[in-house]
């Protein structure tokens, strides 16, 4: 007589059998613990690549990215990469709730709390450079801030740099908030020297008190606008992102003005600014940042982001008249890609380009972007020697 499975029972019980995590997911199961902060764990990471070939609608002009950490301690409560942890979750379907121990990749929390470093990043970049045609252009800091402060002991931005000092021809673009940036000053004006380099630094708003509020550990705007100024001294190109342009907060006409006059004040080489986007991943963080702090702007809120992760066309188009306005008043550079009208409902101007700042008294000319991206680039050097590899803390 033929057995009866039972309801519980499966006919194929080698298959219920929780698979092993792969890809980043295995990594993360599989790195160690490096460091502590306060209340944060650092943990080592190996990776097989440092180059991550970009795909998003908001940088579609870019080609390669590098983010030297997985993770990132400044906690801004807007940040649009708070996803990128979630890929390091158990595959839906694979026993995907968290294991004793184990941290819950799909917390936003987790994203400013537990900071992977990723090991032989200079050794891989070296590597991955020999195939890398120098046409393509590379942004460092593309979702997590490449000078975080674990930076200070960890070195992995500073060694990368010094692979990009011994190789000619590069468009390369860095953005952050910290004003570690400074004490790799040498290594940037060599960069720059052997190939295009345009640094962006992030300042949400001057005032110190909301700062501390939307980015917790983030340095003070007036620490930031110095570190422009001082980069600039440095002979460095160096500009002012003011994004993202918070709606009834940051987004008036004098807000914008005010961050502008600052700009000019340091010599910045440009000043740019995009409206805030809201992604599935960030909108719990921030939404609830708004309720605390401004809770007569919740209703309107959820007007904008309850059915579109980007703001409306229009209301980009007058912030980009704002912004460009306070250019005009103050003098300042615009980058030529933030013409509104390029954009469609669910696209957003990027925070790096890596193009000669433009005048903010006329539009750029079809023949005048042409000359923008036509940087002469400086032959290649052949590859330098391996970097021997340096402990994870110096």
């Amino acid at each position: 007589m033929a057995k009866i499975i039972k309801p519980a029972e499966s006919l194929f019980p080698i298959l219920n059998r929780p698979s092993a995590p792969t890809g980043i997911a295995r990594m993360a199961l599989e790195s160690t613990h490096a460091d502590d902060g306060h209340l944060i764990e650092f943990r080592a990471l190996k990776v097989r690549s440092i180059l991550s070939r970009i795909s998003s609608k908001r940088m579609v002009w870019m080609a390669w990215g590098i983010n030297p950490y997985r993770g990132c301690e400044f906690a801004c409560r807007y940040c649009y990469a708070r996803y990128t942890h979630e890929f390091m979750a158990p595959a839906p379907g694979r026993d995907s709730a968290p294991q004793s121990g184990q941290p819950d990749f799909h917390d936003p929390l987790t994203f400013e709390r537990l900071i992977f470093l990723k090991q032989n990043a200079a050794w891989l970049l070296e590597q991955e450079l020999r195939r890398h045609h120098p046409s393509n252009e590379i942004a460092i800091g593309t979702a997590t801030d490449p000078w975080q402060p674990v930076e200070r002991r960890a070195r992995i931005t500073r060694s990368l740099l010094e692979v990009f000092a011994r190789h000619n021809g590069y468009r390369i673009g860095v953005v952050t908030k910290s004003r570690l940036i400074l004490r790799d000053t040498d290594v940037l004006q060599e960069i720059n020297r052997r190939n295009h380099l345009v640094v962006h630094i992030t300042i949400t708003t001057p005032d110190a008190k909301l700062a501390r509020l939307l980015e917790p550990r983030a340095p003070r705007p007036d620490l930031r606008l110095d570190t422009v100024r001082r980069l600039r001294n440095a002979g460095l190109t160096a500009g002012i992102i003011c994004s993202p342009l918070l709606p009834g907060i940051t987004d008036n006409a004098e807000a914008i003005d005010r961050m502008a006059r600052h700009a000019a004040e340091v010599n910045a080489s440009f000043f740019a600014a995009n409206p805030l986007f809201l992604k599935p991943c960030s909108r719990p963080t921030y939404l609830s940042f708004v309720r605390e702090h401004f809770p007569h702007l919740v209703a309107d809120y959820h007007r904008r982001f309850d059915h579109a992760d980007f703001a409306a066309k229009s209301y980009a188009r007058h912030l980009s008249h704002l912004v460009s306005e306070a250019r005009q008043r103050h003098g300042l550079n615009r980058r030529w890609r933030e013409d509104p009208d390029d954009l469609g409902d669910d696209t957003e101007p990027s925070d790096l380009d890596f193009t000669t700042p433009l005048s903010s008294e006329r539009e750029p000319s079809a023949s005048s972007r042409t000359v923008a991206t036509a940087i002469p680039r400086k032959s290649p050097s052949k590859a330098g020697a391996t970097p021997q590899q340096r402990r994870l803390f110096a």
